[in-house]
Formats: structure tokens, C-alpha cells, sequence
């Protein structure tokens, strides 16, 4: 029942019973509806982010230990791309110099990923930036491994070859000991007999008679068999095959032809003195990938140590080339 009211007429001096309009009831509802509402409202806001739930302590439990099992699996990761950073440097630096093969370059080993937006399905969560490294992890380690792995293909192919290897290296002298005179020029940069001026030196210039035999100091396949009056003269080209290639050049006689397949210590001409020469002698050459290096390094089979080291200090002084 509701509650009677009363209060003093000022005017009439008298007591009156107060008399509620419809209008003002409803004003007095709607306000406390208001009241109420502002309220719940803030309680409800003050326990949404205030006070956790059960069910809510429990998720946040599993999404700490996800957190802590990510961070394991990174340091894990990490640990494991040393390892393959550990096999990377063997494979470049062990593996591939015994087997005569280029290392493989950094730009192949750590390739990157295309497409900016190959990660963008993993953004916008809390934990974004956690899942996302784990994943760019386990994407380049996946890419280092496949290329490791088809390196060590490689690799095994080469030792395969190893013997073919073995047997293609330029490893003795063109020219017989017995017959060299001596050693007219060596590798570097040399004094020009005919413009006398200071030039590089592609090869080495070995003295002897013409008719002296000359070898082939590798196995491989005759590339160039050329007569010519100026320049190298009659010259031979071997291919070795594994980068290696020789040249033999101002031969008086020719004894192979282009196509031919040949094996270490076969003859394959004879010193001679055609093309700009000065004398009779051999001019030899030994390149790899197509550049000269110096045939000094690779008569292995056929002298002493100590010859080896008269023949550096001999090729350290400034001398003249006889072509």
C-alpha cells in the first residue's frame, strides 16, 4: 500500500493530503529506473575488468603457459640455428675447399620470404609478436635446411667424384725435368721482351729444345688445337673439367686434335718457338672458373720441397718474359 502524504498549506493554513499527478509518478519511475541503471552499469564495468571470473583465471592461466612454452620453443630455435650455422661454416670452409667447390653464397643461405603480407593472418592479437618471430623462425631455418641439404647432396656427388677429381688436377710439370733447361719466366707481372713494358704474366715459361715433349699435366678433353704466326702460336687447350682448364702454347708440333680425350703425362706436342717468342720454350698456364692462377702451385709430383721453395724465391724477382 502506498505510503500517505501530507504537508502544510502556507496559504489556507491548513493540513492537506499531497495528491501525486500521473505525470510526476511517472518522472519519479523513469528517474529511479535511471538511477538504477547507471548503477548495474558500473558495477558491471567495475567487475568486467576488475574482477576476474573462475572460468577467466583459467584461461589466463593456459594463455601464461603458452607464453612460457613459446619462449622455450624459441630458445630452442635459437640453439638449433646455431647448429646450422655450425654446419653452414664446415660445409663452406671444410667440405667444399677439399672437394675444390665454391662455397655457397649468403644471399642463397638466408634467402628471404616474399609477400609483405605472408605473416599479416597472425596480427592483431595480443600475443602477436611472440607467434609471429616464432613462426619467421621456423620459416628460415626450414629454408637453411633445405638448402643445406641440397648442399650436402652436392657434396656427396663431389666425393663420389673424388678420384676423377684427383686424376683432372693440373699436378705435374709439362715439361720433363730431363729435358727442362730452365726456367725462363714466371707467373706475375713481368717485363715485355718486345714493347718493354711491365705486363701481367699469365703463366710460366719453361726452356727447353724444340721437339721436347710435352705432357698433358691433367686428365681432360682437348678444347683448342690452334696454329696461328703471331700471339700464342700453335696452341693446345685442355679442359680438366671440375673449373680446371691448361694452356700450352708456341708448340712446334701438335700431336692431339680438338674433341680428343687425354690423361695425365700423355704427349700431347712439342716445345717449339712459333708466335711472338723470343726463344724456344713452352708458355704453360693453369686456370680455375676461366681466371689464371699460378702453375708454381701445382707441380706437386714433381718436386722437393726445397726445390718448391727456390722456385717462389726465383719467381719474387723482377724478370722478362720470352713471349
Amino acid at each position: 500500500m502506498a505510503k500517505i502524504r501530507y504537508h502544510f498549506n502556507t496559504k489556507s493554513l491548513k493540513i492537506e493530503r499531497v495528491q501525486t499527478t500521473l505525470k510526476q509518478k511517472v518522472v519519479r519511475i523513469l528517474s529511479v529506473s535511471a538511477t538504477s541503471l547507471v548503477f548495474a552499469t558500473a558495477i558491471l564495468v567495475l567487475a568486467y575488468n576488475f574482477i576476474e571470473s573462475p572460468k577467466e583465471r583459467m584461461l589466463q592461466r593456459e594463455i601464461d603457459q603458452y607464453e612460457l612454452q613459446f619462449k622455450i620453443l624459441n630458445d630452442r630455435l635459437d640453439q638449433v640455428q646455431k647448429v646450422v650455422t655450425d654446419l653452414q661454416d664446415r660445409d663452406d670452409n671444410i667440405y667444399r675447399v677439399i672437394f675444390e667447390s665454391e662455397p655457397i653464397p649468403s644471399s642463397v643461405r638466408k634467402a628471404g620470404f616474399g609477400g609483405a603480407d605472408r605473416y599479416s593472418k597472425l596480427e592483431g592479437f595480443k600475443n602477436s609478436e611472440i607467434i609471429e618471430n616464432t613462426t619467421r623462425k621456423l620459416d628460415q631455418l626450414t629454408s637453411q635446411l633445405y638448402v643445406q641439404s641440397k648442399s650436402f647432396d652436392e657434396v656427396f656427388a663431389l666425393a663420389r667424384r673424388k678420384e676423377e677429381l684427383i686424376a683432372a688436377i693440373p699436378a705435374i710439370q709439362p715439361v720433363s725435368n730431363k729435358d727442362l733447361r730452365r726456367i725462363g719466366s714466371y707467373f706475375g707481372y713481368r717485363t715485355d721482351p718486345f714493347y718493354k713494358v711491365t705486363k701481367f704474366h699469365e703463366g710460366i715459361d719453361f726452356t727447353a729444345q724444340v721437339g721436347t715433349d710435352v705432357y698433358a699435366t691433367g686428365d681432360g678433353v682437348i678444347t683448342q688445337v690452334e696454329r696461328s704466326y703471331g700471339g700464342y702460336g700453335n696452341c693446345i687447350t685442355i679442359n680438366h673439367g671440375f673449373g680446371y682448364s691448361t694452356v700450352y702454347a708456341h708448340l712446334s708440333r701438335m700431336g692431339v686434335r680438338r674433341g680428343e680425350k687425354v690423361k695425365r703425362g700423355q704427349v700431347i706436342g712439342q716445345v717449339g718457338n712459333t708466335g711472338k717468342s723470343t726463344s724456344p720454350h713452352l708458355h704453360y698456364e693453369v686456370r680455375k672458373g676461366g681466371k689464371p692462377v699460378d702453375p708454381i702451385n701445382f707441380f706437386f709430383n714433381d718436386i722437393t720441397p726445397e726445390e718448391y721453395r727456390i722456385m717462389i724465391e726465383m719467381s719474387e724477382q723482377p724478370s722478362q718474359t720470352l713471349d
